[in-house]
């Protein structure tokens, strides 16, 4: 368990991950990884109950499923500076015959990487199967599940919705990246979805939100909530309203940082905005 600060300056770090992996390559997708810093910080450092080590089996420990795959180079720091590979290899990212691909990607065997996800709209379906599994296993663990807002607009989310509700499927708890942005422009102009909070609830689920989805001690206490939410008939849904670009001014508040990679000036500008807490790879 980590304090705040401690949590604070791997967040930090994790940001300056991303940027440098990112521009290395001129490739991959920034804006959402920087606004789900904070997430996949607490989650992994305070909220899920992780062994030592990897297996896919993943028995008698909670488990994560990252459906919207394109936020790799966030995963792929927080999963580092977790212990599940080294550090310096955020260095080979996207590289030819690298782990690290854009899209996690499970037949190389990164230790951390449960399903390849660049395909959207399919983590729930797995991470229901796992979550199910348990259940038949008698493991009391939990199932935990991110996506992006933009990707409930695929329809395999909607059926997998449904099927959580109506099998009681109450060990799992799908978090929802509420930044209103996708790759070609806002949520509500692209394809508007009215309430989600109204459609999860009509679909049978429990619902959290996390209005500040950009502070560690907001979410640290909304997954909290919805950890007590669980085991009672119901799936758990949370809303995590987070900036895309967050913690880098000019990435911020817009769609156009979405899948592109800063140049050198850029770099060294969002580089200052986070200094090294923790030392580079």
């Amino acid at each position: 368990m980590a304090n705040t600060q401690e949590l604070q300056d791997l967040t930090t770090q994790v940001r300056r991950d991303i940027l440098r992996m990112v521009h290395k390559v001129n490739s991959g997708h920034p804006g959402g990884s920087l606004g789900c810093a904070e997430f996949l910080v607490a989650l992994y450092n305070e909220i899920m109950d992780r062994k030592e080590g990897f297996d896919m089996d993943g028995l008698n420990e909670d488990l994560f499923f990252l459906s919207n795959g394109h936020i790799s180079p966030v995963f792929y720091s927080v999963l580092a500076h977790a212990g599940y590979f080294p550090v310096e290899e955020l260095g080979t990212f996207r590289l030819i015959d690298s782990r690290l691909q854009g899209h996690p990607t499970t037949h190389e065997g990164l230790p951390g990487v449960r399903i390849a996800s660049g395909s959207l709209g399919q983590g729930m379906s797995v991470a229901l199967g796992a979550a199910q599994a348990k259940k038949l296993n008698g493991d009391d663990k939990l199932v935990y599940t991110l996506h992006g807002d933009g990707e409930l607009q695929e329809g395999q989310n909607w059926e997998a919705i449904m099927y959580a509700s109506a099998k009681k499927v109450d060990n799992l708890i799908s978090t929802v990246d509420l930044n209103g942005q996708q790759i070609d422009g806002a949520t509500d102009e692209v394809l508007p979805m009215g309430s989600i909070r109204a459609k999860f609830e009509a679909f049978g689920w429990d619902v959290v939100e996390i209005e500040k989805g950009n502070d560690l001690e907001a979410i640290i206490a909304g997954m909290t909530e919805a950890k007590s939410k669980t085991g009672k008939g119901k799936p758990v849904c949370v809303l995590l309203k987070t900036i895309m670009g967050h913690g880098v001014d000019f990435m911020m508040h817009t769609h156009e940082w979405h899948g592109k990679a800063p140049n050198d000036e850029q770099l060294a500008n969002g580089l200052a905005q986070n200094p090294e807490t923790l030392g580079d790879y």
